[in-house]
């Protein structure tokens, strides 16, 4: 499985789409259903797909010493939202791929993916992402693939969509944040730019309700 370490090279080499969100969630679809409000309340996933989700994604880009992680950063929240909106299309496959993640736990630890062990929990990820674990539809790599993606997305993609909480993901891989001027100082090599600590919907620029 992908190490935490390889995960933030990764999302830094691909700094210019993470930091403003995937173009197939950069919609007025997405925008135009209230997503600004973004609380903790479920909009699209079930409580127990919810915990379910949050275990996933907290193994895949864990909190260590180098700072929180995906749960940390609400990827789960921006998830469940985006599954309410520009990827509604998906939303069976996430209810019947979590569904499996649970049953496949179940016949091969004993016992739901979220009570697992962190070691058991891993196992079961390595399972699916090496397209061993059963009772998947089109294989376990495919919906392994399908998270990690979304987990990235949530973790290092604008907040406005519900993840990266407190700019967590963007201050893991050193962005700055969202500007619409770059100033003679941020282009210095020898300074590390401070952050802004906005979202680029924080600018009149970029209109919310926009359709």
């Amino acid at each position: 499985m992908i190490s935490r370490r390889e995960m933030l090279m990764q999302v830094g080499s691909m700094l210019g789409v993470a930091a403003i969100a995937p173009r197939a969630l950069v919609q007025a679809q997405a925008r135009s259903q209230g997503l600004t409000a973004v609380g903790n309340v479920l909009v699209s996933l079930t409580p127990a797909e919810a915990e379910t989700l949050r275990a996933i994604i907290g193994r895949l880009i864990p909190a260590d010493e180098n700072g929180p992680g995906a749960l940390e950063a609400r990827a789960d929240r921006f998830i469940d939202r985006a599954l309410a909106g520009a990827l509604k299309n998906l939303r069976p496959v996430y209810g019947a791929g979590l569904a499996a993640v649970d049953s496949y736990a179940q016949s091969s630890k004993g016992i739901a993916f979220a009570k697992l062990s962190v070691s058991d929990q891993d196992a079961v990820l390595a399972a699916m992402e090496q397209n061993q674990a059963l009772g998947f539809t089109g294989g376990s790599a495919q919906f392994f693939n399908l998270l990690r993606t979304h987990t990235i997305q949530g973790t290092f993609s604008d907040p406005f969509y519900g993840g990266n909480e407190n700019f967590i993901g963007w201050d893991l891989i050193g962005y700055p944040g969202a500007r619409v001027a770059v100033s003679a100082n941020l282009q210095r090599m020898d300074v590390k730019p401070e952050s802004s600590r906005k979202s680029a919907y924080d600018y009149g620029m970029f209109n919310k309700a926009e359709v």
